[in-house]
């Protein structure tokens, strides 16, 4: 199937089973005025995330990458009054962005958002002796995917699922002659996790708005 008829089927789910308050079509205007890359999930994705995280009543997630906050605003909605989201953002403009869209959709109380190199500031994260985490997305830099799940998985608590976003990467995690940064690093966090005896995990492939690729899931032990 061409990628308009992928999008055309994304755009129907979105509008049969989301509703236009849940769809935040404002973060992603917000989003493209402020011309940041259109790498957000898709919203039936965003709504998966969100229906994961409640079914596991999820109150604290960990979020790697927030770009304008579509996401953390997600799972900001899952965790309910009360619940925490503690999210990373490399670039300081984004993370500006996100403040304002998060602020708009009335979220704000439940998300931390900090700002800066992500495998910097998790280490300090760590420090503090948080709670441990419920649910953590990752969804940042792809070359950094195996270091990021590592961290996921130290500050979960057993029973809390770690899901990576972007890991088949129109099909290049599986085409070995791929030297392409994104399919090197989907390939590293495959390795990791099959190495790791402290989870199960799986990978399913998708194709939508955002093209072909899909997320890991993993659950830990």
């Amino acid at each position: 199937m061409p990628q308009q008829d992928w999008t055309r089927v994304d755009d129907y789910i979105a509008a049969a089973l989301i509703s236009k308050d849940e769809s935040q079509q404002a973060t992603l205007a917000a989003n493209a005025r402020e011309n940041l890359p259109a790498i957000d999930v898709s919203p039936p994705q965003g709504k998966l995330l969100q229906l994961l995280a409640s079914a596991i009543g999820a109150r604290r997630i960990l979020e790697i990458g927030t770009l304008g906050g579509y996401s953390t605003i997600w799972l900001a909605r899952a965790v309910g009054d009360g619940g925490r989201v503690v999210t990373f953002e490399l670039d300081s403009r984004h993370a500006e962005v996100a403040k304002a869209n998060i602020a708009r959709e009335g979220v704000s109380g439940r998300v931390d958002l900090r700002v800066g190199p992500a495998l910097e500031m998790l280490p300090l994260l760590e420090s503090e002796g948080p709670e441990p985490f419920d649910l953590a997305f990752i969804d940042a830099d792809k070359p950094s995917n195996a270091a990021y799940f590592a961290y996921a998985l130290k500050l979960s608590r057993p029973g809390a699922l770690i899901i990576v976003d972007n890991v088949v990467r129109e099909g290049t995690v599986a085409d070995p002659s791929s030297a392409d940064g994104g399919a090197l690093g989907a390939r590293a966090l495959f390795e990791a996790v099959a190495a790791e005896k402290r989870v199960e995990a799986t990978a399913v492939q998708t194709v939508g708005a955002k093209g072909w690729d899909g997320f890991l899931i993993a659950r830990v032990k």
